[in-house]
């Protein structure tokens, strides 16, 4: 029984030689194919694949954003994301919206193919270069998530009005404290968090979404 497969890319070329590739060994069907995510999100429903192979650098909507799409409106399809992206933040991001598998377009073909058949069958499918780089990310992460955890209420607004660009005396007219309670503040933020000036705590808390909590 075959396997069938939406190819989503906005390069034509690239579109025509992936249908050539997976369609030679008669046992995937390519049933339709678009060249932006609104197009892609048009024709999903109608052509239901099971697998829909999803580029992120698209115009009109991107790959992470179309994944979004199809997640929040529960459309039945398992989503392998086919990028050039070896970036292990867009690897991060698709996960924790719920991707089925990621693979590069270096990839072999047999590799391609491989992916495709287990996401298929309802497991997942990670690029094997990119899992060493994932759990690093991880490990990071967690680490981050601790030293959020270890932030006072009051320091988490003092820290993301730093990571806006205000300075301790605005802080402090906009919190109602002094600016020495302030310079207090931020020191801790600095000593909790691992930073040494306020550009380090600004990414810091940018990185870890902290900026739309106040």
């Amino acid at each position: 029984m075959s396997v069938s497969v939406m190819i989503t890319d906005d390069h034509v070329l690239m579109r025509e030689g992936i249908r050539k590739l997976l369609e030679y060994g008669g046992d995937i069907e390519v049933v339709a194919e678009a060249g932006d995510g609104k197009e892609c999100l048009d024709k999903l429903e109608k052509c239901k694949p099971q697998v829909l192979l999803l580029d992120i650098n698209m115009p009109m909507m991107n790959g992470l954003e179309v994944l979004e799409k199809i997640r929040e409106r529960q459309i039945d399809v398992k989503v392998l994301i086919l990028t050039v992206h070896n970036d292990v933040e867009y690897l991060l991001k698709a996960i924790d919206i719920g991707v089925d598998g990621y693979i590069l377009k270096e990839s072999e073909s047999s590799e391609l193919r491989k992916a495709i058949f287990l996401v298929a069958k309802g497991e997942n499918y990670i690029q094997p270069k990119m899992i060493p780089l994932l759990n690093c990310r991880l490990m990071a992460r967690d680490t981050d998530q601790d030293k959020v955890e270890s932030l006072t209420k009051r320091e988490l607004e003092v820290l993301v009005k730093l990571a806006e660009g205000m300075i301790n005396k605005e802080i402090a007219h906009i919190l109602n404290i002094s600016e020495r309670t302030v310079k207090n503040h931020v020191s801790n933020i600095f000593r909790k968090i691992d930073v040494s000036d306020r550009t380090q705590a600004a990414v810091f808390a940018i990185k870890n979404d902290l900026v739309k909590l106040f």
